[in-house]
């Protein structure tokens, strides 16, 4: 089985390269690795000692940012290096300020994996959430470095639970030690006969918790809201925006609405801003324009969406009608913001309990938007209900980093 793996990932490289003729998307995601093992030569000495992170995503970096920046804490003489799988994670955090090499993880091939590992020869390794790269992990193994999966969580319907996963179940003999977000997780494993394992909790609750500590002012957005209720559309979809786009030319109210679309792309924005029939501004016209004087405010741009979350006194977060479901709830829930999401959101625990808790609202069509937000507009005391569930929820969650600090 093994073989088969290799084979598949080699055949998966040789496709990858034929299919970056035609997507931008993987051409980053070739072109990202052709230097790779030149950069690490560079950047990396014999001499060195190093820590490596592995985060297949954007998701998985923020979730795991809690403990890269506590072990460069606690390891001060360590370089940092840090691997993206995915170019939706490497092209947007590549220049972050935690980690001393940013690359992206080369294809899970033997060859790769020995002269990644020699480059790098880390001390410790920590794979955030998932991902489970065969030959990277043998070679750990073989050798003897310690290897931890942090954040993880697991699915009955993962390969490693089926009948026929055998030859996947023997990566999880390669991690010295299980950190995962829930009870279920750990059954899971314990089925498969591993002790080594702690219900630590999700450390995406760390990192937004610590948001409240850090400066959240921007003005040109202050600026814009100019102390009007203000509704903050963060990471949406088109599905989201039709939706939304309805409310927003029928309302007559006194409100004001951001727009952070999770695709910035110059033909959607502008799309978008000519569904709108009220007085729209883009952040990049920002500067030239008196943003009071604007109804919407459109981000065209990326980084911003946590700080803009600390002006919403309600806000919505998209993706609740695609597929995998909702994006990121705990940003705006972590200032106490009362939350509207879309009908897909059983895969997120977060998003499951908030909306138990109801802290957060989820629509399925457009009366239920329109009555989720005006309910949330005219009622300041249903939002300054709803609002304080969402923060307690943070706060009651966070903790995870230290347990896993604690055990390393």
């Amino acid at each position: 089985m093994h073989f088969l793996y290799n084979l598949t990932i080699e055949i998966a490289g040789f496709l990858l390269k034929i299919t970056a003729l035609f997507s931008p998307k993987i051409k980053l995601f070739i072109d990202g690795r052709k230097n790779v093992f030149a950069t690490l030569e560079h950047k990396i000495q014999p001499s060195d000692k190093t820590i490596w992170f592995h985060a297949a995503s954007l998701g998985e970096y923020e979730q795991g940012l809690p403990v890269i920046e506590k072990i460069k804490e606690k390891y001060p003489s360590h370089k940092i290096v840090l691997t993206f799988f995915s170019p939706s994670g490497y092209e947007v955090r590549k220049k972050n300020a935690v980690a001393d090499v940013t690359v992206y993880l080369p294809l899970d091939t033997k060859k790769n994996a020995r002269e990644f590992l020699a480059l790098v020869h880390p001390e410790l390794v920590f794979f955030i959430k998932y991902e489970f790269w065969l030959n990277y992990l043998s070679e750990l193994q073989k050798r003897n470095t310690p290897t931890y999966l942090i954040s993880g969580i697991f699915r009955k319907n993962q390969l490693f639970f089926k009948w026929y996963g055998g030859f996947y179940r023997k990566a999880l003999d390669n991690f010295t030690y299980f950190f995962v977000q829930n009870e279920s997780s750990k059954k899971l494993l314990q089925l498969l006969g591993k002790t080594n394992v702690t219900v630590s909790g999700d450390t995406r609750f760390d990192r937004v918790a610590a948001i409240l500590e850090k400066d959240n002012t921007l003005d040109f957005i202050s600026k814009f809201k100019n102390e009007t209720l203000t509704v903050v559309i963060g990471s949406s979809w088109p599905k989201d925006e039709s939706l939304l786009v309805n409310f927003i030319n029928s309302n007559t109210k006194k409100i004001k609405f951001v727009i952070a679309p999770h695709n910035i792309k110059a033909l959607q924005i502008l799309e978008l801003k000519n569904s709108i029939t009220k007085k729209v501004v883009l952040f990049s016209e920002k500067d030239t324009k008196n943003l009071a004087d604007f109804d919407v405010f459109i981000i065209d741009t990326i980084g911003i969406l946590t700080k803009i979350y600390s002006y919403a006194d309600i806000a919505y977060v998209g993706g609740g009608f695609g597929n995998p479901g909702v994006h990121n709830m705990l940003e705006p829930a972590t200032f106490g913001v009362p939350i509207i999401i879309g009908p897909n959101y059983s895969h997120f625990a977060e998003a499951t309990a908030l909306v138990n808790l109801k802290g957060c609202i989820s629509i399925s069509n457009q009366e239920e938007l329109n009555e989720a937000i005006s309910n949330l507009v005219f009622n300041e005391f249903i939002r300054s209900e709803k609002g304080p569930i969402c923060s307690t929820f943070v706060q009651m969650n966070k903790g995870a980093t230290a347990i896993i600090l604690n055990c390393i």
